[in-house]
């Protein structure tokens, strides 16, 4: 049987107050343009309710749904792939993925459907992939077998983070097909020193958004495609660790990634651009101290659409279609990780005019938000006894 947990979620009077959170770490930065953070706090006027559809799964990461409406789930800590039917129903792991290293932050990330799924059968799973000195992001894909015993075929690894590094942070992990059939890849920096000095860095994998064909060959149109010394992978650069990434109505990526302390950032991802990580940004390092310099803006670099501090601790990402809750279309949903909530933001244009805080009353942290076939948001807890939960309209 479903818990059914209801919200309190009625229509509100407008209010100019932003959400409650708390003092900034570094209330010295001011944003670059209003509206930068702590947007007015809006609310959902539908009321909703929030159904536990399944429980157990240990460290879950992602989620995405078979044409049936069936879903794969990942599990970080467990380095496995489940089919997870509609009344949560849970098949084994599915065998024949490559080992992973699930120390520290790694293990098992994201999971997706090839562009061409009801044809071939193809799934894409990102992983940290353990290595002779070190590990690495590391993005395959494979025919999905169904059945008693499901399992992946005709395994390969279509993309591999380089350089290798002795780090067990921040790889990052999203992955999104584009409408183009193009696969974005985002990373993180390593979050160690010897790492993160590479964000900026076009050598390197490290703190970038890749781009790739679906079989790991480059797109011709990459932006540094024959430039001397560069990854021809990359699309943008200066990216902290972006774990929360989805594509708009226009078939745009926005992603939000985690600052250190503060400076938590929504970015609409531009090819070419840079990010500005570590040079600029809206946080400070856990000891306190300034990061680099200390500054928030610097000629070349892009300004986030949105940051916050304190942060949130971003994972998980949908931009909602409207279906089912109308009131909801075009808006950016993110899980809380360390909020422990779903963090609402209503957009006008290209601008954050609204937040609002959901599902926090559960005290659960969110990895994964994703938009089902119904409209309802489905989210994954981040726990040894990961739930996989729905939001949507009663």
């Amino acid at each position: 049987m479903y818990r059914l947990l209801t919200l309190a979620l009625l229509a509100a009077p407008a209010c100019a107050a932003p959400v409650p959170t708390g003092p900034a770490n570094v209330p010295e930065f001011k944003p670059a343009f209003a509206g930068q953070t702590r947007a007015e706090a809006v609310k959902t006027r539908a009321p909703l309710a929030v159904t536990e559809i399944a429980a157990g799964f240990n460290k879950p990461w992602a989620l995405t749904f078979l044409p049936d409406g069936r879903m794969l789930v990942t599990e970080k800590a467990a380095g496995s792939i489940r089919i997870v039917a509609r009344d949560g129903a849970k098949s084994p792991p599915l065998t024949g993925t490559p080992k992973t290293d699930a120390r520290g932050q790694g293990g098992m990330f994201d999971v997706t459907l090839a562009p061409d799924f009801a044809k071939s059968g193809t799934i894409f799973w990102s992983y940290a992939e353990p290595r002779e000195g070190g590990t690495g992001l590391a993005v395959a894909r494979g025919k999905l077998v169904q059945g008693a015993a499901p399992r992946v075929e005709d395994v390969k690894v279509v993309f591999r983070m380089l350089p290798t590094l002795d780090s067990t942070m921040h790889y990052g992990g999203r992955i999104r097909f584009a409408p183009d059939g193009k696969l974005f890849i985002t990373t993180g920096e390593r979050s160690i020193l010897p790492g993160r000095v590479q964000a900026q860095d076009l050598g390197s994998h490290f703190g970038k958004v890749i781009r790739i064909n679906a079989d790991g060959s480059v797109p011709k149109d990459n932006p540094f495609v024959g430039k001397a010394g560069a990854r021809p992978e990359i699309w943008s650069s200066g990216h902290r660790n972006i774990q929360s990434a989805a594509l708009d109505a226009k078939g745009r990526l926005w992603e939000v990634e985690m600052g250190p302390q503060g400076g938590d950032e929504l970015n609409l991802v531009v090819k070419a651009k840079d990010y500005g990580w570590p040079t600029i940004g809206y946080g400070e390092e856990y000891s306190g101290k300034p990061v680099g310099k200390g500054i928030t803006a610097a000629p070349g670099l892009e300004q986030p659409v949105y940051y916050w501090d304190p942060v949130i601790a971003p994972s998980g990402m949908a931009i909602h279609s409207g279906k089912g809750v109308p009131e909801w279309q075009g808006n950016v949903f993110i899980g809380g990780l360390k909020t422990k909530d779903v963090v609402r933001l209503v957009l006008r244009g290209d601008k954050v005019v609204g937040e609002e805080r959901l599902v926090g009353e559960r005290g659960e942290r969110i990895r994964e938000v994703r938009e089902g076939p119904d409209g309802a948001l489905y989210l994954l807890t981040d726990a040894t006894d990961g739930k996989l939960l729905r939001v949507g309209t009663r």
